[in-house]
């Protein structure tokens, strides 16, 4: 990987000529998507994002941080300890420079001898699960991870709207597995990064793989757009 998601989040924050990324998945065409989104303030999040930071309580855990911007607001205006994590070094470098105390480069599955009160997997949490077949090791990986009463707080969407509907209503969808199942593409500054997989979960299907793994779900927010945040708890 070339950590272009992570090169352009330092080109915004040491000022080094960002520009857009470039992103395009297995069912959609290429789209714009600017950096500065990544940087939001709380007032600029979505109401999903929102509600997951004022529910979040004590050790935090926060999963595939980006640029930091859920951590930041956590550590300075609530106060919490915040462990922030990402795969990408260049995101994390970013983080450090934008005052967060304890951002790592780490991948979840490799975190041992840690608890934490609150797990948070934001801007499509389900991604890093990479398809059906592999979430069953991350719902495990994160309940080992909780405190007793502890909850992880995990949004995504149900992206059937996507899929053409054909005359009796029903959905055009190739019959290979599920359709949350994307590959996802990003561009950077004319380079193009390795293609990788993404998950989109509906609220039933993690419902059912969280259940299936010993976690019990609740909704807690439906978004304006098949979005939505649950909690996951044991």
């Amino acid at each position: 990987m070339k950590d272009l998601f992570g090169k352009a989040i330092l080109d915004f924050q040491t000022n080094n000529s960002p520009e857009d990324l470039i992103t395009e998945t297995s069912i959609s065409e290429a789209d714009e998507m600017s950096v500065a989104y990544l940087f939001r303030s709380f007032d600029e999040m979505p109401k999903i994002e929102q509600k997951a930071l004022q529910i979040a309580k004590g050790r935090v855990l926060d999963v595939g941080c980006g640029a930091g911007s859920h951590s930041l607001y956590l550590q300075k205006e609530r106060n919490l300890d915040v462990l922030p994590i990402d795969i990408s070094p260049n995101a994390i470098q970013a983080c450090n420079l934008r005052g967060l105390k304890n951002a790592i480069v780490e991948n979840l599955l490799a975190i041992e001898y840690e608890k934490f009160d609150t797990i948070l997997l934001l801007m499509n949490g389900t991604g890093i699960f990479k398809n059906i077949e592999e979430t069953p090791v991350f719902l495990q990986k994160l309940k080992n991870l909780l405190n007793p009463n502890g909850q992880i707080l995990i949004d995504s969407s149900d992206i059937i709207y996507m899929f053409n509907e054909d005359e009796d209503g029903g959905k055009w969808i190739e019959s290979n597995g599920y359709y949350g199942e994307l590959t996802y593409t990003v561009s950077y500054k004319n380079q193009t990064e390795d293609t990788f997989p993404w998950l989109y979960l509906d609220y039933n299907t993690l419902q059912n793989a969280a259940s299936a793994n010993g976690l019990q779900s609740e909704l807690i927010l439906e978004g304006e757009h098949y979005d939505y945040l649950a909690k996951l708890f044991v």
